[in-house]
């Protein structure tokens, strides 16, 4: 039947080139690649700053400050995301940082005394490069995983991510072992980095708007006036719940407590717990365990909610108690714990922000997320690394604290959150 000039035409919603979960499974892909660069590069922060003269509370400062700023600077970048709606181009900077700074660290072995200071700022501006992308990246994510299940989608996703991180490490550690010598080993990542940056532009053509897999897209909601009010408003969670606040500083206790990597491996270098060929092989190992947590702890969250977070800070209390002793098969089980813990905050822990904040405002409270688990990281990892050269039992003990402030924490704001997710 012909229609007339003043008759509606009903609007067709726009058909997708692909499924959700392939794209999901492809962006998936590409954090798969880069993570092979950034993860391989990680797993011999320790050994590489120690090599060029760094003592633990530099590393402590220097790894504790790049995850700060890998958290931090998201203030910035998740309202400029959703101010702009530059969503695909934040990410593809994000991820170019990434692919640049990370091989570019095999130039400062052959530095001399500058060395140092090459790698300290290599390292963070690699991680600035996390937090120019993670709040673009993870807002599309949210809106893909919406017709999938969000603790799925963020499960898988993180699966194939720390595929990635397993065989960077690898990579890495072979390549060490045949050279004897750590440049060569980062070096190499220029080709997953290289990887990364194709795979991204073949979904950005195949889907340049992953909202058509939200179903019912929230209604547009208030955000904070413009200008530099408005930004220092937005940054700092201006009209974003209160529930929201509450859970993202309990997180971040998490975060601040979860010792990083590069002090582990400083640990095991010095005291000739492992080899330091071996160091990225317990760190692949780690990064396994991060993708079995992924996935489990991702399909258990879908059935029950946010309370299978409350296993978090009892994870992370146990790390430093494990890690740092001499006996070898003691430390690994404690990386094991390291890396369970590490999967959970770095997946489903995002998950529940999505229910928690409407879709207009998503980049910017995953920024705000991140700011303050930056801040907590950064304090976290200086302290952890002036403890550790002062007395691991104190370490321990205030690990524990911190933990148990965590739990409380969560205890009285997850139920509430449970809540508003139902539908």
């Amino acid at each position: 039947m012909s229609r007339g000039p003043g008759d509606i035409v009903p609007s067709v919603a726009p058909v997708p080139r692909w499924s959700a979960w392939r794209t999901v499974i492809w962006f998936g892909l590409v954090s798969l690649a880069a993570d092979m660069v950034y993860e391989g590069a990680r797993s011999l922060y320790g050994p590489l700053l120690a090599a060029l003269g760094a003592g633990a509370t530099t590393v402590g400062l220097v790894t504790g400050a790049g995850e700060a700023m890998a958290l931090v600077l998201r203030l910035v970048f998740g309202p400029l995301a959703d101010r702009t709606g530059s969503y695909w181009a934040l990410t593809f900077l994000g991820y170019g940082l990434t692919a640049v700074c990370v091989p570019l660290l095999a130039v400062a072995p052959l530095l001399g005394g500058a060395g140092l200071a090459v790698a300290a700022t290599l390292i963070l501006l690699e991680r600035s490069g996390k937090a120019v992308r993670s709040p673009s990246k993870t807002a599309l994510l949210a809106q893909v995983a919406a017709s999938v299940g969000r603790g799925r989608g963020f499960g898988i996703h993180k699966a194939l991510d720390q595929t990635g991180a397993v065989a960077g490490p690898l990579l890495v550690a072979a390549v060490v072992a045949l050279s004897a010598r750590i440049w060569p080993g980062l070096a190499v990542l220029a080709i997953p980095g290289a990887i990364a940056m194709g795979l991204l532009a073949v979904i950005r053509w195949a889907v340049p708007d992953p909202g058509i897999y939200e179903e019912a897209p929230a209604a547009a909601s208030a955000t904070p006036a413009g200008g530099v009010r408005g930004w220092v408003g937005a940054a700092v969670g201006a009209g974003l719940p209160q529930s929201f606040i509450a859970y993202a500083v309990a997180a971040s206790l998490t975060t601040g407590g979860l010792v990083t990597y590069g002090l582990i491996g400083y640990h095991m270098a010095r005291e000739h717990v492992v080899p330091i060929a071996s160091v990225p092989l317990v760190y692949a190992g780690a990064m396994a365990m991060e993708a079995v947590a992924a996935l489990v702890i991702g399909g258990v969250y879908d059935r029950i909610g946010g309370s299978t977070l409350y296993v978090v800070p009892l994870l992370v209390a146990l790390v430093p108690a494990l890690v740092f002793t001499a006996t070898p098969w003691v430390v690994l089980v404690g990386v094991a714990v390291w890396g369970f813990a590490f999967g959970i905050q770095d997946s489903t822990i995002k998950a529940l922000v999505a229910e928690l904040v409407e879709a207009p405002r998503r980049a910017t409270a995953y920024g705000v997320f991140a700011g303050i688990q930056g801040a907590f990281a950064l304090g976290g990892g200086v302290l952890a690394g002036w403890l550790y050269g002062r007395s691991v039992t104190e370490l321990v003990v205030v690990v524990a604290c911190t933990q148990a402030l965590a739990l409380v924490i969560l205890a009285r704001t997850i139920p509430g959150a449970r809540r508003r997710a139902r539908p």
